[in-house]
């Protein structure tokens, strides 16, 4: 089976502290979602409401670039004709 889609509803956070090498773990309810395109955190602000982070990945950013009409003017597979 090939993965396509990663999802969690909690994720774990490992940080080493800079000055002391101390490692940290800490386990977070935060929903996680990741494709070939991006990572999304969803999770919540102090006060409640919702937050969100979204990083695009390199294979997202080219396609964003693509659809945009600011990729390169070649078809990647060859297959088309202009």
């Amino acid at each position: 089976m090939e993965l396509h889609e990663i999802h969690a509803s909690r994720i774990i956070v490992e940080v080493t502290d800079e000055v002391t090498g101390q490692t940290f773990r800490r386990e977070l309810p935060v929903d996680y979602y990741e494709n070939a395109n991006f990572l999304r955190l969803q999770g919540e602000r102090m006060d409640g409401s919702p937050s969100e982070l979204v990083f695009i990945t390199d294979t997202g950013r080219r396609r964003l670039d693509d659809l945009t009409g600011h990729g390169p003017d070649q078809d990647p597979c060859g297959s088309h004709t202009v």
